[in-house]
């Protein structure tokens, strides 16, 4: 057990170079996510509370979390995660769940551990820039302007904003031909999603979240 856990930490230290940088930020194609959006989710009927916990498998409990108060499990997330959900398709839902579940190692982080970089957190462990623009996009310039990276990064760490930053990065990063490649709920749309976070999304981590994501959403 202790050595799952040491490498649940250096899962961290890895996966925090994923939304470290997209290649390219492409015009936005809807609004942000996270930001008060309403619904069921994909429209695909799927039990997000049981579709969570297929995609991470440790996230049925905090119990042993090195912090609980960030820790949360796939039922407390389950309500959230539709909600940002609300405007994508099932594969696209599919991969920003796949994505949250390894950055933030099955939801029990909200900010970057290993190697504690100051402002980057959320589900998607996005790097302190992008989180500085999704609290932008959520609260405004002038309520981001002036605080420290890590004041930031507590402005969207609560659940209501933290489980829509995946979706964020989607709708605001990734250009429109990516997008349709997700909807596909294809290896190809997962490895194309992956490229505009900048990261190789074949490597054995990144499939098996993927995998088992496919088959929650019955993609």
């Amino acid at each position: 057990m202790r050595a799952q856990y040491f490498s649940a930490l250096l899962l961290i230290g890895l996966a925090s170079a994923s939304p470290l940088g997209c290649r390219q930020a492409p015009t936005p194609t809807t609004s942000a996510p996270g930001a008060g959006a309403t619904g069921s989710g994909s429209g695909s009927g799927v039990d997000m509370a049981a579709a969570v916990q297929a995609i991470m498998p440790s996230s049925g409990s905090c119990s042993g979390a090195q912090f609980p108060d960030e820790c949360r499990t796939a039922e407390q997330a389950a309500p959230f995660i539709s909600k940002a959900c609300a405007d994508l398709s099932d594969g696209e839902c599919a991969a920003t769940v796949a994505l949250m579940g390894l950055e933030s190692v099955d939801m029990r982080f909200k900010h970057n551990v290993s190697p504690g970089r100051p402002g980057q957190g959320t589900a998607n462990m996005m790097m302190a820039d992008f989180v500085s623009q999704f609290a932008t996009d959520l609260f405004g310039a002038d309520k981001v302007a002036g605080k420290s990276p890590d004041a930031v990064l507590a402005m969207v760490t609560p659940d209501e904003h933290n489980f829509g930053s995946a979706a964020w990065f989607l709708t605001k990063k990734c250009t429109a031909d990516v997008r349709s490649s997700l909807k596909t709920g294809t290896d190809a749309g997962w490895t194309a999603y992956n490229q505009c976070i900048g990261v190789d999304g074949t490597l054995p981590d990144r499939m098996a979240y993927w995998t088992r994501a496919k088959t929650a959403f019955n993609l």
